[in-house]
C-alpha cells in the first residue's frame, strides 16, 4: 500500500510535459519554366509561362514602370525548386501598392514618415557608454549635418531616451519633399525606414549620399559595437545584415523605378531637392 501511495503521489506531482508541434505551410514548388513581361495599354504585366501574375488578393498584377516589371520578373526567374516569397521584396512592395491591405493613402504615408523622425535611430546617442557615444558622434553627425543642409532643417540628436524636438518648419519641409513622390514610391520610402529605423539614413541612401551597405552599417552601429565586445555568431549576424541590405536595396530600386524623369525634373525646377 505504501508503494502504491508513492506511485500515486509521483503521478500527481510530476509535471505533465506536453509537446507542441508547429505546422508550417509547405513550400510552394516552382510551377513554371519561364517568366516574361508583356505590355498592354501603357502597363506591364508579369507572365509565368502562360499565366499572368496576380496579387495576394487575386487582383491583376500590373506595373507602370517597365524596368520595375523586368526586375520583378527576374525575382521570379531566380527562384529554384521552391518559391521563397520572403526573398522577393520588389514583388511584395508592388503587391502592397496594388492591394493596399492597410488602407493607407498618400497623406497617411507622408505623415507616418514625418512623425517617425522623432524616433529616428541615429538621433539617439548613448548617454552612459563613452566610447559608443564617441563612435556615434563620429559616424552619425556628418549624416545629420548633411540632412539638415540638404532639406533646410535643424535636427539635433539627444542623449538617452529624451525625444528630440523638431524646429519650426522641419515637418513642413520634409512633408513637402515627400509629397512630390507618388504613392508607390512612398511605399518604398516606408519599407526602407521600417528596415533601418531611420528617416535620415533612408534619405541619404535615396539621394546616393551613402551606399546601401553604409546605411545598414550605420543603422547597426550600436549592435556592431556590442558585438565587438561580446563576440558574434558570424552566420546569424551576417544573415541579418545581408537581409537588411537586400530589403533596403529593393526599397531604393522601387523608389527609383516609380519616379519618372518628368517627376524628377519637376522637383528640381521647384527647388525642393
Amino acid at each position: 500500500m505504501f508503494h502504491n501511495s508513492i506511485k500515486l503521489i509521483s503521478r500527481v506531482c510530476s509535471p505533465i510535459v506536453q509537446t507542441s508541434i508547429r505546422h508550417y505551410p509547405a513550400p510552394i514548388k516552382r510551377f513554371y519554366r519561364k517568366t516574361g513581361v508583356i505590355s498592354s495599354n501603357g502597363r506591364y504585366e508579369i507572365t509565368l509561362d502562360q499565366r499572368k501574375l496576380k496579387t495576394p488578393k487575386g487582383a491583376p498584377f500590373y506595373l507602370e514602370s517597365e524596368p520595375l516589371a523586368v526586375a520583378v520578373a527576374t525575382e521570379w526567374d531566380a527562384q529554384k525548386e521552391t518559391i521563397d516569397r520572403s526573398s522577393m521584396h520588389l514583388t511584395a512592395l508592388s503587391s502592397t501598392v496594388l492591394d493596399n491591405p492597410s488602407g493607407l493613402n498618400k497623406l497617411d504615408i507622408v505623415n507616418y514618415l514625418v512623425n517617425y523622425i522623432t524616433t529616428d535611430a541615429i538621433l539617439f546617442h548613448a548617454s552612459e557608454e563613452k566610447r559608443l557615444k564617441e563612435l556615434q558622434l563620429a559616424e552619425w553627425s556628418p549624416i545629420v549635418e548633411w540632412f539638415n543642409k540638404r532639406y533646410d532643417v535643424d535636427l539635433k540628436p539627444t542623449d538617452g531616451l529624451e525625444v528630440p524636438s523638431l524646429a519650426p518648419g522641419t515637418a513642413m519641409n520634409i512633408s513637402r519633399y515627400l509629397s512630390s513622390y507618388n504613392e508607390a514610391a512612398l511605399n518604398g520610402f516606408m519599407f526602407a525606414v521600417d528596415t533601418i529605423k531611420s528617416v535620415v539614413l533612408t534619405f541619404a541612401c535615396m539621394d546616393r549620399f551613402i551606399s546601401v551597405e553604409k546605411a545598414v552599417l550605420l543603422a547597426r552601429l550600436e549592435e556592431e559595437f556590442q558585438l565587438g565586445h561580446w563576440g558574434r555568431v558570424e552566420w546569424a549576424h551576417d544573415l541579418q545584415q545581408l537581409e537588411s541590405q537586400a530589403r533596403l536595396a529593393a526599397a531604393v530600386m522601387f523608389v527609383h523605378f516609380n519616379s519618372s524623369n518628368a517627376f524628377v525634373k519637376q522637383k528640381i525646377a521647384s527647388g525642393e531637392v
